[in-house]
């Protein structure tokens, strides 16, 4: 139903990791700070004009979103709505480490029906079209089927590890997993990799998007940890509730610990 739109996020995907990789292997990453700790490359605004001019040349009638691009309120009024960011894991990209990635989601009528994932470091390419499961680098995949909290890997973001904010919940999981890039630990998490993703800090669509797609197509839970699925291209990008992305069984135990 979307074969069209799932082949060209992922040439575009491709692509973008490929002026990725070009500013990653150099000494000329032209580093600013948007604002405090969040800083943005040259690779950033590359490889956002580079999806911006492929994917919109593609599909001009749709909406546009993007960490990299101003935003407008015309996506508002589109059922149809490209959720991307060109580089997520920036620091990670700029520290030399290799959690970092392109996302890309698409969004009909605020739910996400493409997700693309792509990891130009480990050429690891996580897809999927609503309704027809999860592929990585072509093979299929299913999100972790484990049941008990103890015998389960979470992986959480480096700086919330960093701030002992994972510290009360030390002895109840398996290990806790600093990894860079949400968009990289969700495609890990629907790809069975680790059990659980949670985030406590607050995330923007671009960075979830096409996680959450995901997550989903892999026999997953992407909810708030009230339980609310997210609706997408909303007018307030951030979502400031504690995401879990796991199964249905974990989720229960993950959300009840969090609370």
């Amino acid at each position: 139903m979307y074969n069209e739109e799932l082949i060209s996020a992922k040439v575009a995907a491709r692509n973008a990791g490929k002026i990725l990789m070009k500013y990653y292997q150099s000494d000329n990453k032209q580093i600013k700070m948007k604002s405090l700790d969040n800083p943005v490359t040259i690779a950033d605004n590359e490889a956002d004009q580079y999806l911006s001019n492929f994917l919109m040349g593609e599909f001009p009638n749709d909406g546009w979103l993007s960490e990299e691009t101003v935003d407008t309120k015309e996506r508002l009024n589109r059922n149809r709505v490209w959720i991307v960011d060109p580089l997520d894991g920036t620091k990670e990209f700029i520290e030399g480490i290799p959690h970092f990635s392109v996302s890309i989601g698409f969004v009909y009528e605020g739910e996400p029906v493409v997700g693309v994932i792509y990891n130009p470091a480990t050429d690891q390419m996580f897809s999927c079209q609503k309704g027809k499961g999860v592929y990585l680098n072509g093979k299929k995949v299913i999100s972790s089927r484990k049941n008990q909290l103890i015998d389960s890997t979470i992986t959480v973001s480096r700086s919330e590890l960093k701030r002992n904010e994972w510290e009360p919940f030390k002895n109840k999981f398996k290990s806790i997993n600093p990894v860079g890039s949400v968009a990289y630990k969700l495609a890990l998490v629907s790809s069975g990799e680790y059990d659980i993703f949670a985030t406590i800090a607050p995330k923007n669509e671009w960075d979830i998007c096409a996680g959450d797609c995901l997550v989903s197509e892999a026999g997953g839970v992407f909810k708030t940890i009230n339980d609310k699925k997210i609706i997408y291209n909303q007018k307030k990008t951030l979502v400031t509730d504690t995401i879990i992305a796991t199964n249905s069984v974990l989720f229960e135990e993950v959300s009840d610990l969090l609370f």
